[in-house]
């Protein structure tokens, strides 16, 4: 049931990629709430549709049907200006492949989408971030100077200085050592508990579905599974059972 204090939520969800008996339901009719100022992960397993159910709620993909809103925005009806404009202004993005700019340093990276929106950094907001991932020597290096783990850290940072209204994290910890993962997702649960943030995480990780406040689990591109409260063990025991 969708309620307003959503920050997103898609209804009747559908995504088909192919034709006739080669087609591939990656969604199968998913109806959602991504509740605003709460950590959601999404867990299922491989081809369980829950990059795609991110990706479509986050506007980089289309739903072949249903509705996706972005608080009360149908995301659908958008042009594709009004769409991109949406995605800069509104929403963060933290990707398993950085996703950076090669030619640009950590700080122009960081502070990009505030760049091309026109917008100021919030100075302190944005030492308290830089502080927060340990990038404070390495804000003049660019990318191809950083380790894997500093550079999800500049996209951590980038995601979270223009105070989105949500971050879309694609299994933000998939490509780090477990120290460097485990500060990262620390960073992401303060950032909601402290800051309001929003956050919805696609993961396989257990232990990272741990930090949210839910956990969405997905088979066959549908919604089979809820839990609150989560825990590595109760999550790894819940994957299992798909696995039965």
């Amino acid at each position: 049931m969708h309620t307003n204090s959503a920050a997103a939520h898609v209804v009747d969800a559908r995504k088909t990629y192919g034709e006739g008996e080669a087609a591939i339901h990656a969604l199968a009719g998913v109806t959602v709430d991504f509740p605003a100022h709460r950590f959601t992960a999404i867990m299922g397993p491989s081809g369980s549709g829950k990059s795609t159910l991110m990706q479509c709620v986050a506007g980089l993909d289309k739903l072949t049907s249903g509705e996706a809103f972005v608080g009360e925005t149908e995301i659908g009806e958008l042009s594709k200006n009004d769409l991109a404009l949406l995605r800069r202004d509104r929403l963060g993005f933290i990707f398993q492949q950085y996703n950076l700019i090669p030619s640009l340093t950590a700080r122009e990276n960081v502070l990009l989408p505030l760049i091309l929106g026109e917008r100021a950094p919030e100075q302190a907001w944005f030492d308290e971030i830089i502080r927060t991932v340990g990038l404070g020597d390495r804000l003049g290096n660019l990318p191809s100077q950083l380790s894997g783990g500093q550079q999800q850290r500049v996209a951590v940072a980038r995601a979270l200085v223009p105070r989105p209204d949500i971050i879309f994290a694609d299994e933000p910890t998939g490509a780090l050592d477990s120290r460097t993962g485990i500060e990262i997702l620390t960073f992401m649960r303060r950032a909601v508990s402290d800051q309001g943030q929003t956050i919805v995480m696609v993961t396989h990780d257990p232990h990272a579905a741990a930090y949210a406040d839910n956990v969405l689990f997905l088979a066959d591109g549908q919604i089979v599974d809820a839990m609150a409260e989560p825990t590595a063990n109760k999550v790894l025991d819940r994957m299992k059972a798909f696995e039965a």
